[in-house]
């Protein structure tokens, strides 16, 4: 992600890349030197939060695209950007229509309200279920009418993870880039709605956006979909 970042980013003209950080380097140093604005993480999990903090604390803006972030960081990241009326953006898919995805899903689950996801991902992805299934999950647990397919507490691994009264099943195959599919079942009918990358270069519309969006917020935004 982070080289087809590179690559997206230089093709914009009102974007300047002004530098690239590997593991190992100096991010503080390298924001300070090249005067960064926006700081675009794809890192892991283990380091997101960490990484997050120390783009806030050098004044620059990140949009971060790394799942991990729990809910309880995520709340302390926005303290400290609207403390500093610093803009930040945490996505959990860039993806324009992953987004349209979610929203979709959301309302069908106002009339709709028994669901199960599964997700698909290539085996190098380290955390399972995706940011994403998480996020559609949480806006789908916001719909009126909302009831629980399964309580969370029978927690039996051939059916999913439950979260937000959603099931959510996660594989994991080679081959694959990132597919997301929200089944609905009704009264003799189902409801399927489906999103599928096909490369990485899907995510870079997002991402591009969110470099020029980030520079007129004051705060941090959670979900792409709240600034399209």
């Amino acid at each position: 992600m982070g080289q087809t970042t590179v690559a997206a980013l230089a093709k914009e003209a009102d974007l300047e890349l002004v530098a690239e950080n590997n593991r190992g380097d100096d991010l503080a140093f390298n924001i300070q030197k090249h005067k960064a604005d926006v700081v675009v993480d794809f890192t892991s999990a283990a380091v997101v939060f960490e990484q997050a903090q120390l783009i806030i604390k050098n004044n620059a803006r990140p949009v971060i695209g790394t799942s991990g972030l729990t809910a309880e960081q995520i709340e302390l990241l926005k303290k400290e950007c609207t403390a500093r009326s610093l803009g930040a953006i945490i996505a959990p898919n860039f993806s324009l229509a992953a987004v349209l995805m979610m929203r979709y899903a959301r309302d069908a689950a106002i009339y709709l309200p028994n669901v199960e996801i599964i997700e698909f991902h290539h085996p190098e992805k380290k955390d399972a279920p995706s940011g994403t299934a998480i996020k559609t999950a949480e806006m789908m647990s916001h719909a009126a009418l909302r009831t629980a397919t399964r309580k969370e507490k029978e927690n039996s691994l051939a059916r999913g993870m439950p979260y937000k009264n959603t099931c959510i099943h996660s594989v994991r195959l080679p081959g694959i880039i990132a597919r997301q599919i929200v089944i609905f079942g009704g009264l003799d009918e189902t409801l399927t709605i489906q999103q599928e990358s096909i490369s990485r270069h899907s995510f870079m519309p997002g991402v591009i956006l969110c470099c020029r969006k980030v520079m007129e917020l004051d705060k941090l935004v959670y979900g792409l979909e709240n600034i399209l």
